[in-house]
Formats: structure tokens, sequence, C-alpha cells
């Protein structure tokens, strides 16, 4: 069983954050990317700009003492949004769940949204695991895929539970 929590995010973990935008296929998967994954200085701008940013929540996912991942809010065209990413060693086991499940006990703000491509099950079924419900379809572009695509858009309303079956 792995055990998973959340913790401030520390600069050493920034390191581990980069690596993971380094996997294509995670870059793929993920679809709405910086046009650059490989540009260290825009990675290191942007976590600074998020990490002074009061009205953004971020947290290390660390799963058995080390860092696998990262989950914020943030406020995006009047909605508070969700994101998560965790690296491929953490893919497949329940720790985004965890994750997310532990991240809505201290991000309160409702109605929440997050949005996934539509062909990124893997995070489509996390967040209805942890109470988001279909909300809408959307069309975005994709920075990594340089297109397009299908995106499922979940909210996590008022009186919504965090856990589902």
């Amino acid at each position: 069983m792995v055990t998973v929590s959340l913790r401030p995010v520390e600069p050493s973990d920034l390191d581990v954050f980069f690596g993971h935008m380094q996997d294509p296929g995670a870059v793929w998967m993920a679809a709405f990317t910086p046009p650059d994954p490989t540009d260290r200085s825009a990675f290191d701008a942007h976590w600074n700009r998020m990490l002074s940013d009061p009205s953004i929540l971020a947290r290390t996912i660390v799963a058995d003492r080390t860092p696998v991942g990262h989950v914020a809010s943030f406020d995006m065209m009047g909605d508070r949004e969700l994101t998560y990413w965790l690296g491929r060693e953490a893919w497949g086991r329940g720790i985004a769940t965890t994750a997310v499940r532990l991240f809505l006990d201290i991000e309160s703000t409702r109605p929440l949204v997050g949005r996934a491509s539509r062909d990124n099950l893997g995070s489509t079924r996390v967040l209805a695991k942890c109470g988001f419900v279909h909300s809408e379809d959307a069309r975005g572009f994709a920075t990594a895929r340089n297109e397009e695509i299908d995106e499922v858009v979940y909210e996590l309303g008022a009186g919504q539970g965090r856990d589902s079956n």
C-alpha cells in the first residue's frame, strides 16, 4: 500500500516537476502544456509566479516519502480550476485519486472545475472518483499536440461529495 501525502512545494521539487515534463508521452497526454516544455527558464518563471501568487494553492504530491507530482488550484476566467500532474512512475497506482481527495480537504472553493483531454481516461477517472461530475464538452487548442482537441469539463459543486465509487 502506497502512503500518499501533500506538503507545500519546496524548491527541490521543481527539478522533479521539470523532469516530468521531459516525458513526451506525458506531455502529449496532458495536452494543454507550455509551448516548449524543455525551456527551463520559462518553467522556473511560471513556478515562481505560481508560488508567489497568494490566490494559487499548490502542493507537492508525496508517495512513500518521494515527491511524485503536484496538485494546485487557481482562478481562470471566473472559475476556480484544479490541475495536477504525476510522473509516469506514479500512474495507475491510485496516487492521483488519493492526492486529489486530500487536496479537496484544503481547497474548499466550490464550484471547482477540472478539465482533461477527452482521451485522457486516467484523469477523467480520477475526477469522477473524487466526486466531480461531467458538466460540459469543449474544444481547446492543445499546445502539446499543436491542434484543437476535444476536452471534457468536470465540476465539483456545492454540496457534492469528494468520494464517489
